[in-house]
């Protein structure tokens, strides 16, 4: 009877195991495939940057330090870049933008520019696409933490190594209301 007992809690035991290890892989797919979403619209920010640089650099040359910031955290190789690397230089680089179109209210010239229209919608539009997958990023982020910080399935992520993740948070320089009129 006692043996009955044991067997059927390692069984037991062994399913919760199988169980939790199989969610654990489930949300760090949804992780990464939550980031590979955002990182598409991240990549196509990236790319963006050099071009509204350039334009702006035509109308304003004193304003170097802006521009080299900004080009400085540009000129990292993306691709090469851990996760977590992405959303450092992500956030430093929507930062630099910030300042950017800060510089950029000194120039009525520069505002009514074709290319820098042009460049500033695009903009306008990732940064829209971004937020929303910032949102997606986050929610599943939040899910793999709680399930890793939660009791018995803690036991299960410290075993098979499964570690909290850093979730895309706005700098303190974002949550600041910045004033662009273009």
């Amino acid at each position: 009877m006692v043996l009955y007992v044991i067997s059927g809690t390692l069984v037991v035991v062994f399913i919760y195991v199988i169980v939790t290890y199989n969610t654990f892989v489930k949300l760090r797919n949804s992780v990464v495939e939550a980031f590979s979403t955002m990182d598409v619209y991240l990549k196509k920010r990236f790319d963006l940057i050099p071009g509204l640089v350039e334009v702006v650099k035509g109308y304003a040359r004193h304003e170097s330090d802006v521009l080299e910031n900004v080009v400085s955290i540009r000129n990292s190789s993306y691709d090469r870049m851990s996760l977590n690397d992405k959303i450092d230089t992500n956030e430093k680089l929507a930062t630099g933008v910030a300042r950017l179109f800060a510089v950029v209210e000194n120039y009525p010239d520069l505002k009514a520019s074709h290319n820098f229209l042009n460049l500033s919608a695009q903009l306008s539009r990732i940064e829209d696409e971004i937020a929303q997958s910032r949102k997606y990023y986050n929610a599943v982020v939040k899910k793999m933490n709680t399930f890793v910080e939660m009791f018995p399935s803690n036991i299960i992520a410290g075993i098979f190594g499964f570690k909290c993740l850093k979730m895309f948070e706005a700098q303190a320089e974002e949550k600041i209301s910045v004033k662009v009129k273009l």
